[in-house]
């Protein structure tokens, strides 16, 4: 891992390092320098979420783009993987986001893409670190007549939403279908409403006030009760739930029973094999997958690759496999053929898709995959030392797997956006499942915060 960048950008708490106003404007600099090409009249897309410090940071790193002589696009709120759209559509040279995701308030990140809308590589990352702590910047700032303009795009929403739509077949309509929203007070409180609303649902709205303070807070993809608890006293047909920035989703059936991002990868993977679409009949996951997704899609006779967790691992294994669909457990699902990026909005529109292809409630199409038993615990850490060179971790590890034999896993990962370690262990019991999470946290705990 890099100085600055994790496994999904830049975050931090806001105001404090390295979520400053000064890095974010260094930020701005580096990658304005780096990306800048001679020809044209350079630009860079920034957008944000609806976190209060994104006025902060969103003013000192344009100040940074026109110091460099690039050219600022001012989007404001607009999901993450909307800036991956516009950016490519606007043959912009880079992107950036202004986001820290399912974080609370608090946090607040910096996500970038290249001018095709892929996230960078950890290669292009560390070049834009490497600039940061060598302290020139200031010198390589043309002369005043060269400095960048800052403009605001006021029809970003409505181009993407356009985009948004072109994903969904044009052989359905959502006429009829009630579908209910949980927008986390995030990114997607606007988009999303008016793009269901737009290919004819009939759309109730859950947290989309958005203060500046309320993002994520007990609601979104992370906190999917309300909107459960929304769907059965409504009657709805499915509800959907992002995350603050927009670029997850998870999905709540006709009865209310929450569905995993695995869950949503093998319905959307099983009707892609049917009609035909499924690149080389395969799907790409995480080590963090439930061990249910490959017993699923093993059944579906669909092959499948696991890679690291991060969507950008995700994304370079699908590119170099040529597979078409590929997630993440937590919901962040890629469909490549539509974008080049995870998109909630887009998986959304997938899973209703799948549903009217089907002419199946959710609840039916979600019988294809058993979720295993599964535990998850995260660590606050302060120091992230090598897990193998712990003794007693990896003793207290290779003694849950020896009790769980064939019948479950475990897997203890640090958290690549936050200063954690997290714990999971699937089992073939709740109750079994949990003890053994319980027992590997504890030692975690113990030995990674000696001293507390």
């Amino acid at each position: 891992m890099g100085r600055l960048f994790g496994t999904d950008g830049i975050r931090g708490v806001a105001n404090e390092y390295p979520m400053t106003a000064e890095m974010a404007m260094n930020i701005g600099r580096a990658t304005a320098h780096l990306f800048k090409k001679r020809g044209h009249t350079p630009a860079i897309v920034v957008g944000k979420d609806t976190r209060l410090s994104g006025y902060m940071l969103e003013n000192a790193m344009v100040s940074g783009i026109c110091s460099m002589g690039v050219n600022a696009i001012m989007v404001g709120v607009i999901p993450t993987p909307g800036i991956a759209f516009l950016t490519g559509s606007m043959r912009a040279d880079a992107g950036i986001v202004i986001s820290a995701s399912h974080n609370p308030f608090q946090d607040n990140g910096i996500k970038i893409f290249g001018g095709e809308g892929f996230k960078l590589p950890d290669e292009t990352e560390a070049a834009i670190e490497e600039m940061i702590f060598a302290n020139n910047l200031h010198t390589l700032h043309p002369s005043p007549t060269e400095l960048g303009k800052a403009y605001r795009m006021e029809d970003a929403r409505g181009r993407y939403i356009v985009f948004l739509k072109h994903s969904f077949p044009k052989e359905y309509s959502l006429e009829g279908t009630r579908i209910v929203l949980d927008c986390s007070h995030g990114a997607t409180y606007r988009v999303a409403p008016e793009t269901f609303a737009e290919l004819g649902a009939e759309v109730s709205t859950l947290f989309d006030k958005p203060n500046g303070r309320n993002i994520n807070d007990r609601c979104g993809s992370q906190h999917p009760e309300v909107l459960a608890e929304e769907v059965r006293k409504t009657g709805a047909d499915v509800g959907f739930a992002f995350d603050g920035d927009g670029d997850r989703l998870i999905a709540v059936d006709e009865t209310g029973t929450v569905l995993t991002g695995d869950q949503i990868l093998a319905v959307c993977a099983a009707v892609m094999k049917k009609e035909g679409s499924l690149a080389n009949n395969l799907v790409v996951r995480t080590v963090m997958s439930n061990l249910g997704l490959g017993v699923a899609l093993r059944s579906l006779q669909i092959d499948s690759v696991m890679t690291r967790v991060g969507d950008r691992y995700v994304l370079e294994e699908m590119q170099a496999r040529g597979a078409m669909i590929g997630g993440e457990d937590s919901g962040h699902l890629i469909f490549l053929r539509h974008h080049t990026t995870g998109d909630g909005i887009i998986t959304a529109l997938q899973v209703a898709a799948a549903m009217k292809r089907e002419g199946k409630p959710l609840s039916e199409l979600a019988k294809i995959m058993k979720v295993f038993p599964q535990a998850l615990i995260n660590v606050d850490v302060h120091s992230r030392p090598e897990i193998e060179s712990i003794p007693e971790i990896t003793d207290a590890i290779r003694e849950v797997e020896r009790k769980l034999g064939d019948q479950g896993r475990v897997l203890v990962r640090y958290s690549g956006t936050q200063n954690m370690c997290r714990v999971m262990v699937e089992g073939p019991s709740q109750e079994e499942t949990d003890a053994c999470c319980r027992r590997i946290a504890e030692v975690v705990e113990k030995n990674l915060n000696k001293g507390d």
